[in-house]
């Protein structure tokens, strides 16, 4: 018996799978996934497949707000040899995106009908079918049979979930497997904009297959803590790569983990809250932890304690985080501790106490118990997140004998440790769970210290044997001469050291002191930017031969235009065959060439360049279809004299609908922008400076000031060849060339400290303002 909601819904339910078949009218036809094209005709047509992924209802700009949702199904009941295009996106619009949202879950049977088909924009990102479904209308019609169970977090129901071998993968499918980790690298950051993770697992087939995972999101990747653990991976491509068979995340991936010891609680370990978790996966769990064990897979200790480290070793180490301190902007201090006493004495590096974050670890420096970590480069983002009394994990640690400054040569070196930049062998660092049971035995041991606190009194015999970071300077410390810069701001704030500025917390505005270490671009034709305020782009001002191009392609296809409100004449070009059109409103005929506004039709770049000496504002224009038409805006709406004028190709109107040509005592370009309806780019200079006072460097924009700061107009330098001179000259002087940093002059600046979205992540950004170079 077919149970139904409202008749009159677009989404109706049924009892069972069986029922979908029954419920399809006669005039329609069942299709396969695989086999629609763009081309297909869809009339007649409907599709049976599973929800393997639902998204939220939002808002869709491009269709006046109406309302959409995108899922992903997947047909099942294939023949084996139906390798490619099985899942694909389907979006539903309206009342329907409604319905189906409140109607249908992950994992529910779905029949849908009436669809249109087109081609999917996502398709070479998430690597599902190339066609995509849309669902509008009155006539389409989804037909649902509910799952199970719910699957909002983890079910104890049994998911249609089928596993492939790792020997049976064929190339191009999309499959769900299990498998033994037996190497993975801890997520880093990727050339993209993602985070990366490499995997490398295997199961009872003993085949070996890789992995790789990328998501935006750190908390997506895998929990992976040693080899040896178990994963769990669904919607994963199997593809093959440099004759090698690996696994690539798609469009609704997930990945659950879980330990591989045996008899260990069998707990999943992921940031999903929906996922299905049976009888059957625990059962699959237990046997490869049996099967790995027996391959003698899982080590019982995977890491090295501090008291077995000796010099040259590269050793996993599990650890407690007493304190940390960023020494520079590539390398950050970790100090950490297992519990066990080196056989040889540690290198310690110490920093000013308002610069550590943590526990002093004087006691412990002194009982030879605590490591300082540095760790550098891409594992710094890792290492600055973790807090003061976290467990963690560092996997290729090297260990390395080294002196200190103060030493003698005859004294003993001192083992250091090193988390080097790159992830060769599966380098990086990892916070644990306080309830891993990993770190058992690390807590019992830690508990033996807790007495350590008393002895935290500190004597100049301590003192004299610690690593110092070199001071920061103090203001008016040292006379170190005049500078070339004034800084013109009002307010009155303390002179602070690089390295002090890059601990601080924005938003902050501060004085600083230093040198121009480098700065970029060295071209500076390419510091000159166009800005468009309204949309925030910004871009390169275009190159002659950009220009050029356009402008030959104009004169190429142009037919003379006729306007009534423009009186035209023409002019020869140096082409035979091809007329110069010059068109003025006619209100203007008779005024100063000065104060007309010509539109200039049928001409090169450098025959404009030419009419540009006479001629005060020379707007290029084409013909299309008759009508007076503005020329692509990769080329300047407005030429006036030496200075060129562009507009924004996002935000222009571009059109001669309103002409607002008389009554204009001035055209400049933001009038002559007006009267066109473009929305005019704005000249700007952008330069990155690397500074560098002694105590750090950072790097700093040079960008909302850098007219002031150069005494210059950016329009103006655009135009004219001294006034860019006069930039190369000041850059010179700041870091003149073959010189070293101590030859070359102070900068006085006044910097602004302050947070930017990449990525949903904050970054801080730096940027000069209120300063200028001193004039004589």
């Amino acid at each position: 018996m077919e149970r139904f909601f409202i008749s009159d819904m677009p989404v109706q339910k049924v009892n069972d799978s069986s029922d979908l078949d029954a419920k399809v009218p006669a005039h329609l036809q069942r299709t396969s996934i695989t086999g629609l094209t763009v081309t297909s005709d869809p009339s007649h047509r409907c599709v049976k497949a599973r929800v393997v992924h639902k998204g939220p209802v939002i808002s869709c700009a491009q269709k006046d707000g109406i309302e959409m949702l995108r899922a992903e199904i997947r047909e099942e009941d294939l023949p084996q040899s139906t390798t490619e295009h099985t899942s694909i996106n389907v979006i539903f619009f309206g009342t329907l995106a409604k319905d189906f949202s409140q109607s249908v879950r992950q994992g529910d049977v779905v029949l849908l009908a009436d669809f249109t088909i087109r081609k999917s924009p996502s398709f070479l990102r998430d690597k599902l079918h190339p066609c995509q479904l849309e669902m509008d209308g009155n006539d389409a019609c989804v037909y649902v049979c509910p799952s199970a169970a719910p699957s909002q977090g983890p079910s104890c129901s049994e998911a249609k979930y089928t596993y492939v071998p790792l020997n049976n993968l064929k190339h191009k499918t999309v499959v769900n497997v299990y498998g033994v980790v037996t190497f993975f690298k801890p997520p880093f950051p990727s050339k993209g904009s993602d985070y990366c993770s490499a995997l490398k697992i295997t199961d009872q087939s003993d085949v070996k297959v890789s992995c790789n995972i990328f998501s935006k999101k750190l908390e997506d990747h895998p929990v992976v803590f040693r080899v040896g653990d178990i994963i769990r991976l669904h919607r994963f491509k199997a593809e093959i790569f440099n004759d090698c068979m690996t696994l690539l995340n798609t469009y609704g991936w997930s990945a659950v983990t879980f330990d591989g010891i045996i008899d260990s609680p069998v707990a999943p370990r992921t940031s999903s809250k929906s996922f299905h978790f049976g009888e059957s996966d625990k059962n699959t769990v237990q046997e490869l932890r049996q099967w790995a064990a027996s391959q003698s897979l899982i080590s019982n200790d995977p890491t090295v304690s501090l008291s077995s480290v000796h010099p040259g070793m590269y050793f996993d180490l599990t650890c407690q985080l007493l304190a940390k301190a960023v020494m520079d902007s590539r390398c950050i201090l970790l100090k950490v501790w297992d519990g066990t006493k080196c056989e040889h004495p540690l290198l310690n590096v110490a920093v000013a106490s308002d610069a550590l974050e943590g526990e002093s670890t004087v006691a412990k420096d002194r009982m030879n118990l605590t490591a300082n970590v540095m760790v550098y480069d891409n594992h710094m983002e890792a290492a600055q997140d973790l807090k003061p009394g976290t467990f963690l994990r560092f996997y290729n640690l090297r260990s390395l004998l080294q002196r200190a400054p103060d030493q003698q040569p005859d004294q003993a070196e001192h083992l250091s440790f090193h988390l080097h930049g790159g992830t060769t062998y599966g380098r990086g660092l990892r916070s644990l769970p306080a309830e891993s049971r990993d770190l058992q035995s690390l807590k019992s041991v830690l508990e033996n210290h807790v007495d350590l606190d008393e002895y935290e009194e500190v004597n100049d015999g301590t003192l004299l044997e610690i690593w110092y970071t070199p001071p920061e300077a103090v203001d008016g410390e040292a006379d170190i001469g005049l500078s070339y810069t004034v800084r013109t701001c009002e307010h009155s704030t303390q002179q602070l050291t690089l390295a002090r500025v890059k601990r601080s917390t924005p938003p902050l505005s501060c004085h600083v002191r230093a040198r121009v270490k480098k700065y970029h671009p060295q071209q500076l034709y390419q510091c000159l930017k166009l800005f468009c305020s309204k949309c925030k782009t910004m871009k390169d001002v275009p190159d002659d031969g950009a220009v050029a191009k356009v402008f030959r392609e104009s004169a190429r296809e142009n037919q003379p235009c006729d306007e009534q409100w423009a009186a035209t004449s023409s002019a020869s070009s140096r082409e035979a065959g091809r007329t110069i059109s010059m068109h003025i409103s006619r209100d203007m005929v008779g005024q100063s060439t000065h104060m007309q506004l010509i539109f200039v039709e049928g001409t090169t770049l450098d025959e404009i360049c030419v009419l540009s000496r006479d001629y005060k504002n020379l707007v290029p224009v084409r013909s299309e279809n008759g009508r007076m038409a503005l020329m692509d805006l990769t080329a300047p709406f407005l030429f006036s004299g030496d200075k060129r004028y562009y507009g924004c190709k996002r935000c222009s109107l571009n059109t001669f609908e309103n002409h607002v040509f008389t009554g204009v005592e001035t055209y400049d370009g933001q009038a002559v922008a007006e009267a066109l309806g473009v929305q005019m780019m704005q000249y700007g200079l952008l330069i990155q400076f690397e500074l560098d006072d002694g105590t750090d460097t950072l790097e700093a924009l040079l960008w909302e000031n850098a007219e002031k700061f150069f005494h210059v107009s950016a329009v103006d330098a655009s135009g004219s060849q001294d006034l860019q001179d006069k930039i190369q000259t000041i850059m010179d002087t700041v870091q003149p060339p073959q010189s070293s940093l101590e030859e070359r002059p102070w900068l006085d600046l006044c910097l602004s400290v302050y947070n930017v979205k990449d990525n949903d992540r904050n970054k801080v950004c730096y940027q000069i303002t209120n300063s200028e170079i001193r004039e004589e």
